[in-house]
């Protein structure tokens, strides 16, 4: 025969109590929920933050490399203009020196008799000229042929004065004169194409 049990505790105090466990049980499952999102929270925006740490340093690495390359860029055109200027000054000095054999050479050409210079100085299309005549128109007589010359032009008598060279009285003068430059030939600019003739059409018969 079953024993005949009797609950001595007052079933309000039961149910109170029930309900209060149920209630720490809750406050502590949300208590570790609400941790585990601010936990996750926390990782997430570690995370992001690590990324973009990660970003931020490959943009810095890239921009150093771009700024390595600008500047190897930049190095190469001033190599390169150098080298453009060298080469220029090279061909400058092949021309002169060519214009300066044929300068020498016609200006001894023209020379008269009883006069030499002393001094030669071309500065650009400018040549300034000075020396020693016997008399003042052999001076007039040089600028006459250097003014015939094509390679010369608008020569100017700038000053003659009496001198004396060792025991000898002669005149000194000095006069400058310009390089006449041929303009190069104008490319022959190619002929305008013919028409071409219309075609008529023919009247019916």
């Amino acid at each position: 025969m079953n024993p005949i049990r009797i609950n001595l505790l007052p079933h309000r105090q039961q149910k109170k109590a029930r309900r209060q466990r149920m209630f720490v049980i809750l406050a502590i499952a949300a208590a570790v929920a609400g941790l585990g999102v601010v936990g996750a929270g926390q990782m997430y925006l570690l995370q992001a933050k690590e990324n973009q740490v990660k970003r931020n340093q490959f943009l810095k690495d890239e921009i150093a490399k771009l700024d390595q390359q600008i500047a190897e860029i930049k190095q190469f055109k001033e190599k390169s203009n150098e080298l453009l200027a060298r080469k220029e000054a090279v061909e400058g000095l092949q021309t002169n020196r060519g214009e300066a054999v044929q300068l020498f050479e016609e200006i001894a050409r023209r020379l008269p008799d009883g006069l030499y210079l002393k001094s030669v100085k071309q500065s650009g299309d400018n040549i300034a000229l000075s020396g020693f005549a016997q008399s003042s128109a052999r001076v007039s007589s040089l600028m006459r042929n250097l003014d015939e010359a094509e390679m010369f032009n608008a020569p100017t008598l700038v000053e003659v004065k009496a001198a004396t060279v060792g025991k000898q009285r002669v005149n000194e003068f000095s006069m400058n004169l310009r390089i006449t430059r041929k303009a190069p030939p104008e490319a022959e600019k190619p002929a305008p194409p013919a028409k071409a003739a219309k075609d008529g059409k023919g009247g019916k018969t």
